[in-house]
């Protein structure tokens, strides 16, 4: 279940391979049983922003075929949300075409396939010691010097001194192997403690 932009457009892109061939479509969520009940294929591709779609169901259409998600969201936790369902491939929306077929193959040859973005940002992960390691003050403090806040305005919005404040930041360098407030910010916005603001809302 895509959308038709996208649908089209993967279409013909299929078309260009020799053993890739669309066997069904359907357009809302509760066609896809009956769908499946009728047709054999290696490959189901979803797009979650089309239905409200629970992990119940992704997870059972993942017992019956080869579960591949197109979705708009960039944040891994999303999808490593996904990943738990049963989704065997993650095709970021701004990348499909790029990556489809790639992925295409990999989930339908049983494989887990991520957008290098993605596998970047669970190396960094697994690199970087996690958030949770964080007690929750440093955490706040974490999250306040990663939108630009001074020591002294991080220690006014949290009631406390400002020699309290860089005592935490000492430890919070020394547990995640931080340099300075630039790789905090680049730690805080890839464990999603923060979020990326671009351009105008």
């Amino acid at each position: 279940m895509i959308t038709l932009f996208f649908r089209q457009g993967l279409k013909s892109l299929m078309r260009l391979e020799n053993d890739l061939e669309v066997v069904a479509e359907v357009d809302r969520a509760r066609d896809l049983a009956p769908t499946l009940d009728s047709v054999s294929c290696d490959l189901l591709l979803l797009d979650l922003q089309m239905d409200e779609w629970t992990g119940e169901q992704i997870e059972q259409l993942s017992k019956r075929t080869a579960v591949m998600v197109l979705t708009a969201s960039e944040r891994l936790e999303d999808a490593m949300a996904a990943l738990k369902m049963g989704a065997r491939a993650i095709v970021q929306k701004r990348f499909a075409f790029e990556t489809a077929i790639e992925a295409i193959r990999a989930a339908a040859g049983g494989m887990v396939w991520l957008s290098p973005m993605l596998q970047n940002e669970l190396a960094a992960q697994v690199i970087s010691p996690p958030a949770r390691q964080l007690t929750a003050r440093e955490s706040e403090i974490v999250r306040y010097v990663a939108i630009g806040l001074r020591n002294a305005e991080v220690a006014e919005k949290l009631s406390i001194g400002e020699g309290t404040v860089k005592t935490h930041l000492t430890s919070i360098f020394q547990k995640l192997g931080l340099r300075d407030r630039v790789e905090l910010t680049h730690y805080a916005l890839r464990a999603g403690l923060v979020a990326l603001r671009t351009g105008n809302r």
